[in-house]
């Protein structure tokens, strides 16, 4: 018996001719298609779960309005991110410095205690605490490196696309990656030893 392959899956182009033309089912799979990764990024340059969830649907809603305005000589996935980016800056820039982690007098964020039920120094503490430090240095970022930095190490794009999604050079792409790492490492250095002072006992 002769059985037809599964039809492939439709390509972002013809997603969006579709929803241009009011089909509205072919608008959601865009939204299912990017959804996730624009909440990771949205709450990686917010850091607060509300605001991410907000954020990804404020974006979608934008990309909506704007979608018979979207010209097929730009890609999709790149057109939304700018409007993702402008939101997330816009955004970032009325919550200034938020802060979402317990801070200590210094000002820096403390560690959260392990869990009852996990043992001290456990791999699954270690990989908590790492990642508050990261995420708490990346707050530190000025916008510029940091979207730099969480679309390339984080959303793992290539230079080019992140480049359209700044609208800047590569080179200036390179530079602020460049830049907005040693910045995390240099934080990351700083908050490491406050910490290692703070947990020596007095001599």
């Amino acid at each position: 018996m002769n059985r037809s392959a599964p039809e492939p899956d439709p390509t972002d182009a013809e997603l969006v001719q579709r929803a241009q033309g009011g089909d509205p089912a072919a608008f959601a799979g865009l939204v299912s298609r990017y959804q996730d990764r624009v909440f990771n990024t949205c709450y990686r340059m917010c850091h607060h779960q509300a605001d991410a969830l907000d954020l990804t649907q404020a974006v979608f809603l934008r990309a909506l309005e704007a979608l018979p305005r979207y010209r097929s000589s730009a890609n999709f996935f790149t057109w939304m991110y700018r409007i993702a980016l402008n939101l997330m800056l816009t955004d970032r820039r009325r919550h200034r410095r938020r802060r979402t982690l317990p801070l200590d007098a210094s000002g820096r964020h403390t560690p959260a205690e392990p869990a009852a039920h996990e043992p001290d120094g456990s791999e699954v503490v270690r990989r908590q605490e790492t990642a508050a430090r990261v995420q708490w240095a990346l707050d530190q970022l000025d916008d510029e490196f940091r979207a730099a930095v969480v679309l390339k190490d984080i959303e793992n794009l290539n230079y080019a696309t992140i480049a359209e999604i700044l609208g800047v050079p590569v080179g200036t792409v390179k530079s602020r990656i460049h830049r907005g790492r040693l910045l995390l490492r240099d934080l990351l250095n700083e908050e490491r030893t406050a910490v290692d002072a703070a947990r020596t006992p007095p001599a």
